[in-house]
C-alpha cells in the first residue's frame, strides 16, 4: 500500500469514483485531490519541505482534458519540481484514446503509465509502483 496519492481531475463525479476505487482496493492509505493541474502545482509548491520526510504523493492520477491548466501543462510544469519529488510517478488516467495522447505522455520520464477513464480496482492491481 502507498502511503499519498494525488488525483487530479475537473470532474468531482470522477475524483469521488477514483476516492473509492483506491481505497476500495487498499491502493493508498492518504488520497488527496486538486481539481486542476494549477491547483496541483499549488499542492506541490506548499508541500516543498516535505520532501525530507518524504511525505508526499508517489503517484499522481492525472487527467489530461481540464479547464485553468490541463494536464499537458501540468506535466510541463512538473519537469520543475522532479528533482524536489524524485519518487513520484504520473499515471495518465484519460478518456482520450487518441494515440497521439498516448505517444506524447512517453516523452515525459515520470509518466508511469496512460490508462483509460473509469480507474478500477483491477487496474490499480496491475500498477507496478517503482
Amino acid at each position: 500500500m502507498l502511503n499519498k496519492i494525488l488525483c487530479v481531475d475537473d470532474d468531482p463525479i470522477t475524483l469521488m469514483l477514483c476516492k473509492k476505487v483506491i481505497a476500495k482496493a487498499n491502493f493508498s492509505s492518504i488520497i488527496e485531490s486538486a481539481k486542476d493541474g494549477s491547483e496541483a502545482l499549488k499542492f506541490f509548491d506548499s508541500n516543498k519541505s516535505e520532501t525530507a520526510d518524504g511525505d508526499y504523493p508517489q503517484i499522481i492520477f492525472l487527467d489530461l482534458n481540464m479547464p485553468i491548466m490541463d494536464g499537458w501543462e501540468f506535466l510541463d510544469a512538473f519537469n520543475n519540481f522532479k528533482d524536489l519529488f524524485p519518487n513520484t510517478k504520473i499515471i495518465v488516467l484519460s478518456s482520450s484514446i487518441d494515440p497521439k495522447d498516448i505517444n506524447k505522455s512517453k516523452n515525459y520520464s515520470m509518466v508511469l503509465d496512460f490508462l483509460p477513464k473509469p480507474i478500477t480496482v483491477e487496474m490499480l492491481n496491475s500498477i507496478k509502483y517503482e
